[in-house]
């Protein structure tokens, strides 16, 4: 069921589980349709729709458009006939059907629009669509018209070029009644009933049947398998519809004819019409598609159109019934499929009868047969269609016929000489294939066969499978012995016959035999899937190597979750169905004989296997144990619930990795029709997950990947349900078995259960479905017992080519029959018994509790001459033990095992009933060999003595490495035997395997546990010594000397781990700077005067000099972030509506901008540039990681990477490179200046001069332009880098970022630039401390600050430029001036008055202008004198802020005041001066209304006068501090918020030392006036009342400034991500006005903008690129509206960050594929904001490409 997204939103759906999908192609909404959904969840329209009654329209109204459509209908055919040319060599020319489609584009978007008026008008087109007389009427062309003539031509022509007739003549053809009988005739037709076709040609023009005869002329044509083209397909329209349909069909199905077809199916009587007619026309449109260039277009159109009809039950019912649905449709695929068969070269490549598709083929490899199948399956989801098809057994028949096609394709044959020239990738298509075409309808049909009331279909399927099958055996010559070396993985006959059995017996109540065939048939049938299972094991051994890795992928498609339950669970199942009905003897050696290890099984210590070679064998060995484990062990199909099943599929994956909500649903086996069993979603899905796994929230590294929300097993999980066998079953990478052993052996260790290495756990089984209880035999068969037998001999006694891993199977085995046996054993039973009991065999019996403990004395065994074994002398008395003479035994045995195999197989096909089921061994003689055995054999024999029990005891001690290790538990606590399930065995080793295996024997029977105490009690003599032979011992050295290498190893990689660990705690935390420890930059001790810098790349140590200088690792970039912050605390929201707007006013970029231009209006350019700072926007921020090295050290480190290729992510030209030591991202070295960092002897001396003398100390040193300690006119190396580095700088930013002077290219543009870098960089540190100084503490740039280096270079550069000393600064802050220079000067703009400089710009300037390195108390000199100045400035705006009554009297409490002794450390006194001395000018003068809108309405109080001066200063003495940190290291004290300002000044040296604190703090205190107070304001206020005189609004303006910007915040982003979708999806682009294909929105400004847009693309940029240079100086930060991810755009790279929408599983859903609800993570969202803020994008997202300005 699907809805559009306005019926969707207006129903109510909560608790529903659905998903939201972009329809590429449009589609119909099912609201309102009750066939589909109930009622009550219509939507809001819909629901006064379905209630109302609609009033009948009159007749008049509609009489135009009945006159009028016809015709335009038929003018539309006309031009479609008209238009279409039968191309030249069957290829359509694309081009001309486009143009007539553009043609006519008006013309159908006009019948569009008349579909969307309603349901009267679709009734009146449904009238004319299908009215036959009118179509006869226009269409015969018969009349004088030679235009429709020709036009009735051109439709023959079409028709005939189709491959169909237009049955003119009725005369030619017998009228045929419609015949009911049809699938009889189908049948005979098959029989090659070749004369019927004249019959079959007819068809009745009146009747709707020609469908009826085209179907079985198809199936004759298949039986007569002719490809005669002569006979023809007959069609033949009777209405517009149908050949308005055969035109769309004609020109590949036109996107808006398709919406017009589509839109009329609310019309009921249309709906009909349309499905009968387009059932009528699916063989054309199977034959138009086959011819298609654009197949995929045209399947998803068809698809669109087909969904529609066939998903309605009544609908398809009734189709099925009156036109022979189903006949249709397996004809048309049988038939599409028959255009690609080839010859099976399975089996017998000569006399193959049998044929299969081609893989090659492009119907196969693009899927073109999908529309169809899909088509089927659609319909066989509905039970009466499906019933119908069960029940028709010549469409069974067609059926098997169709999937036998697929039986045995893409043969794979073994290359054994060299490797494939050419890897075919056929694979995919071949599984696609049997997946679709066979799987999905099968699971169809198999969604019908639950209830017991159909066990006639699944008999009626069974019976026609077992014959497709008979007929395949016999097709391909097979007889009992598969071809060597090939497989096919496809073998869908086998498996709708395993399914349909599996269904039979778990939901029907069938009684398996009586669906099972005979004897002969079942070896058959086993053949082929064994023959999978074995190439499986030959695959991961490397055996298949030379065919490339296409055959892994085979292997693991096989397995892979979406096609496990279609492929190797069936095929499993079928073999254990096998197992439980053949004999299993020979069911075990055919196994052995498959894996091609028979040889192996022997006990000598040497033997030679003639199929397969040595390095082989293990594995191959570990592949036929670990089947035999699977196949006894797993009860997906014996037994198993639902419930269960998906318990263990969703235990099972956890248990590999943990995973996320939709990767378990995803793989997790579910049957590919999703009306069977489990859908994922539902309410079992979620019960179950939530009892078997813990749900973990995404975690967020710093600096490390996104996490997505994780479930992962629960403890008890671990503990109890942890099945390897299924792990083992499910896995696609070997590498996820290790990962589960990984994660049981984690957890086993963290409970304190086992702290060593366990084995996989033995888990207890769910019981078997009585029907397959034979499958246990298979434990209970001598033949396994005697491998059992050898294996553990051959383990004990080392013999090669044996692992853990067999050792594990063995015991498992061992332990699975044990569990499993029989319970006729009775104790009494004899022991030993007599030579006539065991004639012919190691074993009396074939009870495995019985077998355990028998004794084995002597066996003969053929082994190579060299083999140790044939030196020993041979007992003497070989033929009295009963045992030893009668068998050439291991190697021997198992060989007549084979003979014996093939003897039976001979037997039941030559049908000697008698002794079909005797078992007839052959006679021993030692003449007998293998087939092809080299001759050197020997007979040699064995003193064994042994037996599985004591065998199992000596193991005991062999891997406990002690003697006599095993004591039985019972002896000491007889309760064991009682209560035998113990904790203690259910997790452990080998020794635990062994004690749990003892101890079930010992239970099962009381022979057992006495023989066992028996064993113990003999103290085990130590296994002899063998002789080792040289090759032998060749390869045991060979062994060690790997162990040794190995340890080696392990230790180096450990050493090395560590290291690196180490490494990474100190140089690489790129967020959590705290634990840093910096390698680089040593602070000196204060005697030691220079600095030492370690060089990264030579690993020299030394001081920086002028020659050789030695340079910080840095990062250049241009950043807004602090133009962003905003001056209130209410956060900006994305807007989510037309009506919200985010205008950029208030931000602290704009602000700045409009007061540098007002400035810039009324004062001299130089001095306006020299008032304010500038990098709000597109500011340089430098950063470094701290390492450094030599700068010619780095230039051939450029070199070198200029000429390494393989580089991504950066551009080596732009000068990006990566640090060589941590790998972090950097463009340039910034140099360090040689001397030490911190001139500790200078500042540490107490300065007792007077401010009065500092002042002069400063100017002076302010005047003396060379006195910089590098000569500039020499030119050093240092002096050099120090130009560069300044050149990279500017060039970090745009040109308007830079340029804010009125005359271009002027030198005051360079001096404020400079100094507004340092501004820059202190700004960023302070809002990473989060925007005040309280933590104190060492930045969190922490060691990794380069403020000092980069305030050498800066100053070496200002000092270019000196001010003229007419107009610096430091004059007016510091000396009283004559009143009459102000009158010259009236002509030219004057200079900006000091009361409009900006404190911390005059701060920087001032300190950048003096030699470096700066003297403390010159620098607390320079801060006092900014201080008295930043106080006025904040007394002159608190004046402007209040209103004139507290204005007056304010001026008269200071007046009075004004005499005292401390009246200028009095901000009373102070401001009442201020207030007088600018009430001189036209300051306070102006009208009422804007004086209102100024004055804020607060009566103001001294408590919120004293704040408000505080907050004014208070950024001032930040960014002061600040840089005393860096300049001087001392270290900043951490403080309360209130107390702040006073700790700063303390700090600073404001405060006199001994101020005390206890009364309230008051700032006017830390002011220290330069020269007398009252004259110097008097002075600065006159200089504003010189430029309010003319200008009183913008000079109170200016006085203003907003100090207290709070810090940057991306938009706050909504809830759900549903409201972001449904606005900006649709929304236009405002430069364009188009929707965009891919919008998105920038997350700093709320910008919309096309990502890739070609239409707002100006001078080669892309928008997103644009607006990231325009918004953030190179950085944006995009959320892409219709893929929920944020995209980092970072200068000429960019990279896909992730989401910051999660849904309610915390998993991302990138693209939108999976379309489920996603809510915000705030979490992420504020790393994302942080990440921004501190510029570590570079660093900490590692994936970058460039995006060559196209986004």
């Amino acid at each position: 069921m699907s809805l559009c997204a306005e019926c969707f939103h207006q129903g109510d759906h909560t608790g529903h589980d659905f998903n939201m999908f972009r329809s590429q192609a449009g589609g119909a909404c099912d609201c309102g349709d009750s066939n589909v959904m109930r009622e009550s969840g219509f939507c809001r329209r819909h629901q006064i729709k379905s209630s109302s009654n609609i009033p009948c329209v009159p007749k008049d109204l509609l009489m135009m458009s009945e006159f009028v459509l016809p015709r335009f209908i038929f003018c539309l055919i006309q031009y479609l006939r008209e238009g279409y040319n039968e191309p030249a060599a069957d290829v359509p020319s694309e081009k001309d059907l486009s143009k007539v489609l553009q043609l006519l584009e008006p013309q159908i978007s006009f019948l569009e629009d008349l579909t969307k008026m309603g349901g009267a008008m679709r009734s009146v087109l449904t009238q004319v669509l299908t009215n036959q007389q009118n179509y006869k009427d226009l269409t015969s062309g018969l009349g004088e018209n030679t235009c429709a003539k020709k036009s009735h031509e051109k439709y023959l022509i079409a028709l005939k070029s189709s491959g169909l007739t237009y049955p003119e003549d009725k005369l030619v053809y017998g009228i045929q009644e419609p015949s009911a009988g049809t699938s009889t005739l189908a049948v005979q037709g098959f029989a090659g009933a070749t004369g019927t076709l004249g019959q079959l040609d007819s068809s009745d023009e009146e009747d709707q049947d020609g469908s009826q005869g085209l179907g079985k002329r198809k199936r004759v044509k298949l039986s007569s398998s002719t490809k005669d083209q002569s006979i023809m397909d007959v069609l033949k329209h009777k209405s517009f519809l149908e050949e308005l349909l055969f035109w769309t069909i004609k020109y590949e199905f036109p996107q808006k004819m398709v919406t017009f077809l589509l839109n009329m199916l609310p019309d009921q009587e249309y709906k009909v019409a349309f499905t009968k007619t387009f059932v009528q026309h699916y063989a054309f449109i199977m034959k138009t598609l086959k011819k298609s260039h654009e197949s995929d277009t045209m399947s998803n159109r068809i698809v669109h159109i087909s969904v529609q009809l066939f998903s309605n039950e009544e609908l398809a019912r009734q189709v099925t019934e009156e036109c022979q649905l189903l006949d249709i449709m397996v004809t048309v695929l049988l038939y599409m499929m028959e255009s690609c068969l080839i010859k099976s070269e399975l089996q017998d490549e000569e006399n193959s009868l049998h044929v299969v598709v081609n893989c090659g083929e492009a119907l196969l490899k693009n899927n073109t047969y999908w529309p169809l199948v899909s088509d089927f399956i659609n319909i066989l989801s509905h039970q009466s269609v499906a019933k119908k098809f069960l029940e028709d057994h010549g469409l069974l028949v067609t059926w098997m016929n169709f999937v036998s096609f697929f039986q045995g394709m893409n043969l794979n044959k073994r290359e054994l000489n060299e490797h494939v020239e050419f890897e075919s990738q056929t694979y995919y298509a071949a599984f696609a294939a049997e997946l679709e075409a066979c799987a999905q309808p099968m699971w169809g049909l198999l969604s019908h066969c639950k209830v017991r009331e159909t066990q006639e279909y699944t008999r009626n399927v069974v019976r026609y499978c077992l014959e497709a099958l008979q007929d395949w055996f016999d097709a391909i010559n097979f007889v009992d012995e598969p071809a060597p070396n090939q497989v096919t993985f496809h073998l869908p006959l086998h498996r709708y016959y395993a399914m349909f059995l599996s269904k039979a017996v778990k939901c029907q109540e069938l009684d398996l035999d009586s669906v099972l065939p005979d004897q002969e048939m079942l070896m058959k049938l086993m053949i082929h899937p064994l023959q999978i299972q074995a190439s499986l094991a030959e695959i991961h051994s490397n055996m298949w190597v030379r065919n490339g890795l296409q055959i892994k992928g085979q292997a693991m498609t096989y397995v892979q979750s979406h096609f496990c339950n279609s492929m190797i669970d069936p095929d499993i199942y079928l073999l254990q169905v096998c197992a439980s009905r053949l004999d299993p003897d020979y069911f075990i050696s055919s196994v052995f004989e498959r894996f091609k290890v028979v040889d192996l099984l022997t006990m000598a210590s040497q033997h030679q296997n003639t199929v397969l070679d040595a390095e082989h064998e293990r594995s191959m060995l570990e592949g036929a144990l670990t089947f035999l484990v699977i196949l006894l062990s797993l009860r997906l199909h014996l037994g198993m619930s639902d419930d269960e099943i998906l318990r263990a599929e969703m235990v099972a994956q956890l248990c590999m990795n943990d995973r996320t909500h939709s990767s378990l649903l995803d793989l997790i086996p579910e049957n590919p029709n999703p009306k069977s069993g489990i859908i994922p979603g539902s309410y079992s899905f979620e019960s179950v997950l939530s009892a078997v796994a813990d749900f973990k929230a995404p975690v967020f590294e710093p600096g490390g990947s996104m996490q997505q929300g994780m479930y992962t097993p629960k403890a008890e999980v671990w503990d109890q349900e942890f099945d390897p066998v299924m792990v083992i079953l499910r896995t696609v990478y070997r590498r996820d078995v290790q990962s589960a052993m990984d994660r049981y052996t984690a957890f086993l260790k963290q409970n304190g259960k086992f702290p060593g290495n366990p084995w996989p756990p033995y888990k207890k089984r769910t019981p078997l479905h009585p029907s397959y209880k034979g499958l246990m035999r298979l434990l209970h068969c001598k033949t396994l017992h005697i491998v059992l037998f050898t294996l553990l001999y051959k383990i004990l006694m080392d013999h090669q080519n044996l692992s853990e891993h067999v050792l594990c199977m063995v015991l498992y085995l061992i332990e699975l029959g044990l569990e499993n046996s029989a319970d006729e054993e009775s104790d009494e039973e004899a022991s030993v018994c007599g030579p006539e009991r065991c004639h012919d065999s190691w074993f009396p019996g074939s009870n495995l509790v019985a077998n355990m403990r028998h004794f084995i004395n002597y066996v003969r065994v053929r082994v190579p001459e060299t083999a140790p074994e044939v030196k020993r002398d041979s007992p003497a008395s070989t033929s009295s033990d009963s045992l030893g003479s009668l068998q050439n035994s291991g190697t021997a045995q198992v060989f007549s095992l084979v003979a014996e195999r093939r003897k039976k197989f001979q037997e039941i096909i030559n049908r000697s009933s008698n002794e079909a089921n005797q078992v007839v061994r052959p006679k021993t003689s030692s003449k007998w060999s293998a087939p092809g055995s080299a001759p050197q054999l020997t007979t040699a024999i064995l003193e064994i003595k042994e037996s599985i029990l004591s065998l199992l005891i000596k193991l005991h001690h062999k891997l406990s490495g002690k003697q006599n290790s095993y004591y039985p538990p019972w002896l000491d606590d007889i309760e064991i035997l009682i209560q035998p399930e113990i904790p203690k065995y259910s997790h452990g080793d080998g020794i635990t395997a062994v004690e749990r295996i003892l101890l079930k024997a010992a239970l099962q029977s009381r022979m057992n546990k006495r023989i066992i105490e028996e064993i113990c009690r003999k103290v085990t003599p130590p296994v002899p010594p063998r002789k080792v032979t040289a090759a032998e011992k060749k390869t045991l050295d060979k062994e060690e000397r790997r162990q040794k290498a190995r340890e080696r190893q392990q230790k180096l990689l450990a050493e090395f781990a560590s290291r690196q660990k180490s490494f990474m705690e100190t140089a690489m935390d790129v967020d959590s700077p705290e634990n840093d420890i910096p390698m680089e930059i040593t602070t000196a001790e204060p005697q030691v005067s220079e600095a030492v810098y370690d060089c990264v790349i030579c690993g020299q140590s030394g001081p920086s000099s002028e020659d050789r200088p030695t340079g910080l690792v840095v990062l250049l970039q241009a950043s807004s972030v602090l133009g962003q912050c905003r001056d209130n605390t209410e956060p900006k929201k994305l807007p989510i509506t037309e009506e919200e707007q985010i205008y950029p006013w208030d931000t602290c970029a704009a602000v700045h901008d409009v007061r540098l231009s007002l400035l810039q209006r009324y004062f001299k350019d130089s001095s306006c540039l020299l008032a304010v700072s500038i990098g709000w926007e597109g500011g340089v921020y430098v950063q470094t990681c701290g390492h450094t090295l030599h700068i010619d050290c780095h230039k051939s480190y450029m070199e070198s990477l200029r000429n390494d290729q393989v580089l991504q992510g950066f551009s080596v030209d732009k000068g990006e490179f990566t640090c060589p030591l941590c790998r972090q991202f950097a463009n340039s070295v910034l140099p360090c200046y040689p001397g030490s960092n911190m001139e500790n002897n200078l500042w540490q001396r107490p300065s007792n001069k007077s401010l009065q003398d500092l002042i002069k100390e400063v100017e002076e040193l302010q005047g003396r332009p060379g006195a910089f300690p590098v000569s500039i006119s020499s030119e050093t190396n240092l002096s050099k880098e120090m130009e560069s580095v300044m050149k990279d700088i500017k060039n970090t930013t745009q040109k308007k970022y830079r340029d804010y002077s009125k005359t271009p290219g002027s030198p005051d543009n360079d001096f404020l630039f400079m100094y507004s870098v340092a501004r820059t960089n202190l700004e960023l540190e302070l809002i990473h401390r989060g925007g005040n100084l309280c933590s104190g503490g060492a930045s969190t740039a922490g060691k990794r600050s380069c403020l000092n280096q980069l305030f050498h270079v800066l100053a070496l550069h200002m000092r270019l430029y000196s001010i003229d000393s007419e107009f610096n600064p430091w004059r007016k802050l510091t000396q009283l001036e004559e009143m009459n220079s102000q009158l010259g000067n009236e002509e030219q703009q004057p200079e900006v008055p000091i009361l409009y400089h900006d404190a911390t710009s005059l701060l920087l300037i001032q300190i950048l202008m003096m030699p470096q390195p700066l003297r403390k108390d010159h620098f607390t000199c320079i801060v006092k004198v900014l201080f008295a100045l930043l106080y006025t400035q904040a007394l002159a705006a608190l004046s402007v802020k209040c209103n004139e009554e507290d204005r007056s009297a304010w001026k008269h409490t200071g007046a009075l005041k004004k005499n005292t002794c401390d009246a200028e450390k009095s901000y009373k006194v102070l401001l009442s001066f201020v207030i007088s001395e600018l009430s001189k000018g036209k300051l306070y003068h102006e009208e009422g209304a804007q004086e209102c809108a100024m004055v804020s309405p607060i009566a103001w109080s001294s408590e919120s006068m004293e704040k408000y001066l505080q907050d004014f200063c208070l950024p001032f003495l930040r960014i002061t501090s600040l840089l005393q940190h860096h300049l001087f290291g001392e270290d900043l004290p951490s403080c309360q918020e209130e107390e702040e300002f006073s700790v700063l000044s303390s700090c600073l040296g404001l405060l006199p030392t001994f101020y005390q604190t206890e009364h309230p703090f008051i700032s006017a205190s830390c002011l220290d006036w330069p020269v007398p107070a009252f004259d110097i304001i008097a002075q600065w206020c006159s200089e504003i009342n010189s430029f309010t005189e003319r200008h009183a609004e913008q000079g109170k303006a200016l006085l203003i400034q907003e100090s207290r910007w709070k810090l940057p915040h991306l938009l706050q982003l909504p809830e759900n991500y549903n409201t972001i979708f449904q606005y900006y999806h649709r929304k236009t682009c405002s430069v364009c006005t188009k929707v965009p294909k891919d919008p998105a929105v920038c997350l700093v400004c709320g910008t919309f903008v096309c990502l890739k847009g070609l239409c707002c693309k100006q001078q080669s940029y892309c928008e997103c690129v644009l607006h990231s240079q325009n918004c953030g100086a190179g950085t944006g930060i995009f959320l892409l509206v219709n893929a929920s991810v944020i995209i980092i755009i970072r200068g000429h790279r960019f990279c896909l960050w992730g989401s910051v929408y999660l849904d309610a599983h915390g998993e991302e859903d990138r693209d939108l594929r999976r379309g489920k609800p996603l809510y915000i993570c705030k979490e992420r969202y504020k790393v994302l904001e942080q990440q921004w803020i501190s510029h570590t994008f570079d660093h900490i997202n590692k994936r970058w490409g460039p995006h060559y300005n196209g986004l």
